[in-house]
């Protein structure tokens, strides 16, 4: 086998790196010289994992909430959250960032850049030692890595031909999950091929530790890049036992081995799982269900995969015995086993997140490594007219790598500024917890719904609530219901006015804080339910009687001592002040801060 020309990788690298700073370099050329430092995110759901990064990167434990400022301590443990059990990326992010004083939006902004450059060298890796030829190793690490989401009928492809929306920007690398864990699953195929390709026992122990170790960070960071990882291992050694290649004794001990490295790393896992909050299973949208999913985009490559892999067998180019095929056959299984499972087991857990954030790309590598293998059999990676037509779609993967960029990024251009334009109130609410003490606990109130998603990256108080508030173990759901019922009652909003909100102009918000993601769209659940205006009307109802006998002293978790508030607002502060007593702090040029205090 030809020795791999990392040169090649390094390009591809390159240009990975440049498509995840995309969304930064479009955020600095929008603000220019107003631009105060923050990162820009490529997905909404960025700002709650960059929370968690800054709660690590201030020292605060595992099992911490930063949006209610909940810790654990030996008077009051925490249960464990999503955030807690895949502590793995956001540790290997905050450390660093730690040690070297680095702040959460630069940490934010680095490592996803590295992910997408170490993601693009694994696949090269994978790619090469399948193929043996580092130009298409090349090219087929672009067109996986800049075609993900077209190869999950997402991204720009919606807007161009009108067939859906414009989103998501390149899923992999939405941080820190699943970009941080997705170069060690790549790692981790490559690993299992040198495992199960060398004769040399020390060689092959340390291949499947490493193995092994790659397969234990991605158990410990995504849910759905392990159990990825945990379908292919199965596929792989189903497979080497049906085909028994060359060797098959030594490599089924060596498989043996890996299992149960890997069952020893989901012990772990499981162990932390058995102490998780009742709030994380509120969110999670576990279906039951034994219906067979076939209707997804990475599936139809998978079975264009394994039409082409048969005829390769038919007509003699490609064998079952060879380890190359059995790879790619491997690969190709994937998809269409994460998404059916749920035949056998009769559980289904969110599949969209296995469309966007991994089987796509799994399903886009099986593609390139089958034709890459075919190629490699029939001899033409030397020929002049292969590797010019390789170097092309290298170029086209590149190309379309930046149409995805212009047409996705754009999204969310309005956002991005505006959660720069509040760094200026975060710096002083910063100088204030200094000052004044202030605790994880001091709550403040955003009016407006983005800064307070976006506030617990910046600054270390908590906030009384914000959308993404739910996913952590901190609260309960009732209790977050609660706190959306005192954001609302603060802003004045009658209950006619919530009910008519959600009936008539699809607010999708008060629906998720209210019925749960699950509610408002089919998208993440696959048993999803419109709401109707019977169960709006008696939620409203609920509203209604709490702020009938709302008296913060009720609720001492969420005594304010802040109001962020848009400076071009003009909102009724009847509630705030029947209650507190207000006092102006500073204006800025987008925000005005507030101090609270309860009146006696």
């Amino acid at each position: 086998m030809n020795k791999l020309l990392w040169r090649f990788g390094l390009i591809a690298g390159l240009f990975l790196a440049i498509f995840t700073l995309y969304p930064q370099f479009k955020m600095w050329y929008l603000r220019g010289d107003d631009w105060q430092g923050h990162y820009a995110y490529n997905d909404i759901d960025e700002v709650a994992y960059a929370s968690y990064v800054k709660a690590l990167i201030d020292g605060r434990p595992r099992r911490n909430d930063p949006y209610t400022g909940r810790d654990d301590a030996p008077g009051n443990p925490q249960p464990e959250s999503l955030f807690s059990i895949q502590f793995a990326s956001p540790y290997l992010i905050a450390i660093p960032a730690r040690i070297f004083g680095i702040g959460t939006p630069w940490a934010m902004i680095i490592a996803g850049a590295l992910a997408g450059f170490f993601a693009a060298l694994a696949a090269f890796w994978v790619i090469g030692k399948l193929t043996g030829n580092s130009l298409y190793a090349m090219m087929g690490s672009l067109v996986v890595l800049a075609g993900g989401a077209l190869a999950a009928g997402e991204g720009a492809i919606g807007e161009i031909f009108d067939i859906g929306q414009t989103y998501p920007y390149f899923p992999a690398f939405r941080r820190y999950v699943p970009a941080m864990p997705f170069p060690f699953f790549l790692a981790m195929i490559a690993l299992v091929w040198l495992m199960v390709n060398t004769e040399d026992l020390r060689r092959r122990i340390i291949f499947g530790a490493l193995a092994a170790g790659c397969f234990a960070f991605t158990n410990f960071s995504y849910f759905y890049t392990w159990t990825t990882a945990v379908a292919w291992l199965g596929c792989l050694g189903i497979l080497w036992i049906v085909a028994r290649p060359d060797g098959f004794w030594k490599d089924f001990k060596a498989f043996i081995a890996l299992g149960a490295a890997c069952l020893a790393s989901l012990g772990g896992y499981a162990l932390l799982l058995s102490n998780r909050s009742h709030t994380m299973d509120d969110v999670q949208l576990l279906v039951l269900t034994r219906a067979p999913d076939l209707n997804r985009v990475p599936e139809y490559i998978s079975f264009f995969v394994l039409l082409i892999i048969i005829l390769g067998i038919i007509f003699k180019k490609i064998s079952l015995g060879e380890r190359e095929t059995l790879f790619a056959l491997s690969l190709a299984l994937v998809p269409l086993i994460v998404f059916n499972q749920q035949i056998i087991t009769g559980r289904s857990l969110q599949p969209i997140h296995y469309q966007v954030f991994i089987g796509n790309y799994v399903a886009a590598l099986a593609l390139v490594v089958a034709i890459g293998v075919l190629l490699k059999k029939t001899d033409v990676f030397n020929k002049t007219w292969a590797k010019a037509v390789i170097t092309f779609v290298a170029l086209l993967a590149v190309i379309w790598g930046f149409v995805e960029c212009h047409y996705t990024v754009r999204v969310l251009d309005e956002a991005n500024i505006a959660r720069d334009q509040g760094i200026d109130v975060a710096r002083r609410l910063n100088e204030l917890a200094v000052s004044n003490g202030d605790t994880h606990q001091t709550v403040i109130m955003p009016f407006e719904m983005l800064e307070g998603d976006d506030l617990p990256t910046l600054v270390p108080q908590s906030v009384l609530w914000a959308r993404h508030q739910h996913v952590f173990a901190g609260v309960t759901w009732q209790e977050n219901k609660e706190r959306y019922y005192q954001y609302l009652y603060f802003q004045g909003v009658e209950p006619e006015s919530l009910a008519d909100s959600m009936k008539t102009k699809g607010d999708f918000v008060s629906m998720i804080a209210l019925f749960g993601w699950g509610r408002h769209t089919d998208r993440l659940n696959s048993a999803y339910k419109p709401l109707t205006y019977g169960e709006i009307d008696a939620e409203v109802r609920i509203y209604g009687d709490y702020i009938k006998n709302f008296n913060p002293r009720a609720s001492p978790a969420t005594i304010l001592s802040y109001l962020v508030v848009p400076s071009d607002w003009n909102p009724d502060y009847t509630n705030v002040d029947k209650f507190y007593d207000r006092q102006l702090i500073e204006r800025f040029p987008v925000y005005t801060l507030y101090s609270v205090k309860l009146k006696q």
